[in-house]
């Protein structure tokens, strides 16, 4: 498996793909939290010492962007075939995909660190000068809810690294990469929102709550509360442990 996450590692920052994602990533997600000012919630604008915009947009970035990076996983391996080559070496399928998973996963992570300034910048914004009752003196206190953040971010990461899962099993059904992108965003839009949709519908309003916790929706919603249910995390490890599972299933098929 290292061989295959030093390999795809190298493979990425040796080209322009990662830099262009990640440097994409940052300036959208820059320019929506601290810049454009859409229903007056920058973070300037908001008048709270939160990043709930930056969370509630994140998901709409990472339906393109984690597609981006995961569609030429398998898809171009097996255009240019490569992949034929894997499989003459003592490499187990598992191995091939947990080292295409994870290398996808630290690039999403390279992406995500730099939006810690983010959080920085709102904890600075956030100190308030108060005088101690105790000693009259004037300290600076702070109005940021950091477990709340703390939890968003974990929400955000499992988000992103269900996402990936997802990626991985659609650049494994084709050897298109401009079609496992595609394929890749829709079943992230609907796994995403698909649920919630369909919970709001008059027929199956008996069951909208169990419809809704079906989607990814529901648990990332919960998790960014900073309140860490187990639930919530078996549901996004069930689901990423799902999408490997079908990947492998793909690729044992060897119908290319």
């Amino acid at each position: 498996m290292l061989v295959i996450l030093q390999k795809e590692i190298r493979s990425f920052f040796s080209s322009l793909i990662a830099y262009i994602v990640v440097g994409a990533f940052l300036v959208a997600m820059g320019m929506m939290v601290w810049v454009l000012d859409i229903g007056g919630l920058t973070v300037l604008n908001y008048g709270y010492a939160d990043l709930s915009k930056f969370f509630l947009v994140s998901p709409f970035i990472f339906m393109f962007l984690i597609p981006a990076i995961t569609m030429r996983s398998f898809a171009e391996e097996k255009k240019t075939g490569t992949i034929e080559l894997l499989y003459t070496r003592p490499i187990g399928d598992w191995n091939i995909i947990l080292g295409k998973y994870f290398a996808a996963c630290l690039l999403l992570l390279f992406a995500l660190l730099p939006t810690l300034l983010y959080f920085y910048s709102v904890y600075e914004l956030s100190l308030v000068e108060i005088k101690d009752k105790k000693t009259g003196l004037i300290v600076l206190k702070n109005t940021m809810d950091t477990a709340g953040v703390a939890g968003s971010y974990i929400a955000l990461l499992l988000l992103g690294m269900t996402f990936t899962a997802i990626g991985i099993f659609a650049s494994s059904i084709t050897k298109d990469q401009i079609v496992a992108f595609v394929l890749a965003v829709f079943l992230c839009f609907v796994l995403y929102f698909g649920f919630e949709g369909l919970s709001r519908v008059d027929e199956t309003a008996d069951w909208a709550y169990f419809v809704k916790q079906i989607g990814i929706d529901f648990h990332y919603t919960a998790l960014s509360k900073g309140l860490i249910d187990s639930r919530n995390l078996i549901y996004f490890i069930s689901n990423i442990t799902l999408m490997l599972f079908l990947t492998k299933i793909v690729l044992e098929s060897r119908k290319w």
